[in-house]
């Protein structure tokens, strides 16, 4: 009605389509936002796959068919798990600022092809100038026909990283970039972590808040380091 855009459906509320898909008996389902460049879908036993997922499934697609996929653009939220994927191919992995304006930037200067963000936020160049679900979508399916697997097998060995992403509010005048017991806390954050992990900390550009998140192969440990950074910056 021109303002319940989203509402409790697509791709910002999947979990409708998801109970549909298995109520319906169908392979999957396709869920799109409001202006239909956002992608996530659902196969046969209601497993969701989010952006990530879904554009590495677009490259490593592309491979199968002796394609050559010089390089891919993520953004900083990209879930680890599919950059160790594609290094694992020895496909280039650039990270960008999130947004899709931002991997179309990156991917304009590269001159690659594809890049996409977890929100499901999906560019394919060759097909369209820019995000478009529906184009996304017909990427992945015509993965699944032209190899005869399913989403899951096609992803098979791809496990995402848990991530814990904690919001802590600053108070007026508070400086978080300057906070000594942050710094030292990342330090030692990453490196526990090692080759395992990663931490992003960065602002919010709407309201007075850092964001801060951990990304590690155990829960338990992304839980644990991202508690210790956030509590650096509460005062």
């Amino acid at each position: 009605d021109g303002l319940n855009i989203n509402k409790d459906v697509g791709a910002t509320h999947p979990a409708a389509l998801v109970q549909t898909v298995r109520d319906q008996g169908a392979d999957l389902g396709v869920a799109l936002d409001g202006d239909a460049d956002r992608l996530l879908m659902v196969d046969g036993d209601g497993r969701l796959y989010n952006g990530d997922e879904l554009l590495y499934l677009m490259v490593a697609d592309r491979l199968s068919r002796d394609e050559v996929v010089p390089g891919v653009v993520g953004t900083l939220m990209t879930n680890m798990a599919v950059e160790v994927a594609l290094k694992h191919k020895g496909i280039e992995f650039v990270r960008a600022k999130v947004g899709d304006r931002y991997v179309l930037e990156v991917l304009d200067q590269k001159g690659w092809l594809l890049g996409g963000e977890g929100s499901g936020h999906l560019l394919a160049l060759d097909k369209h100038s820019t995000g478009d679900g529906l184009v996304s979508a017909l990427q992945v399916l015509q993965a699944c026909a032209a190899s005869g697997k399913t989403m899951g097998q096609l992803l098979e060995g791809v496990t995402l990283f848990p991530q814990t992403l904690i919001n802590v509010r600053l108070q007026p005048g508070q400086d978080w970039t300057t906070n000594a017991q942050l710094k030292a806390a990342t330090v030692a954050v990453q490196a526990e972590l090692g080759e395992e992990g990663r931490v992003l900390i960065r602002a919010s550009g709407t309201e007075p808040l850092v964001r801060v998140m951990v990304e590690a192969r155990d829960a338990t440990q992304a839980q644990s380091c991202a508690q210790r950074l956030a509590d650096t910056l509460r005062v």
